[in-house]
């Protein structure tokens, strides 16, 4: 973990959560330079292996902006996207990794301020993880 801030990966969607993510940027909201985000069309397209992977590359966790009752493309989109956090939350189960690394929220086009408050949060809780398991942390 560089510098004591946790490296998240999140998982945005074009039409919904993205605007927020922006919004949080251009108000110069503050939250952890090692947050990076990628674009999708539908957070119900992610798929758990690509958590995984993520978790297991390096990533200290990962955060669905899931679109929530605003999808565009599928009706039962948060259903759908639970299934695929519940997936890869067993997943890294199976590989001894805490399933805590992987959170999911719904963050729509003007959520700047709940998004910066979900990366500080889930920050601080990668940190406890991180401390948890380190060798060092009897």
């Amino acid at each position: 973990m560089a510098d004591n801030n946790p490296k998240i990966l999140v998982f945005s969607t074009e039409n919904v959560s993205d605007p927020g993510i922006d919004l949080a940027g251009r108000n110069k909201m503050h939250y952890s330079p090692s947050v990076y985000v990628i674009t999708l069309p539908c957070s119900s397209g992610i798929r758990p292996s690509w958590i995984v992977h993520a978790i297991e590359k390096g990533f200290d966790g990962v955060f669905i902006a899931a679109d929530g009752s605003d999808c565009a493309y599928v009706s039962d989109c948060t259903m759908r996207t639970g299934k695929i956090v519940a997936d890869a939350q067993e997943m890294l189960k199976e590989r001894s990794l805490d399933p805590a690394r992987l959170k999911m929220a719904a963050i729509c086009s003007v959520c700047a301020e709940p998004f910066e408050k979900y990366m500080d949060s889930f920050g601080k809780q990668l940190r406890k993880i991180s401390t948890a398991s380190s060798p060092n942390s009897e």
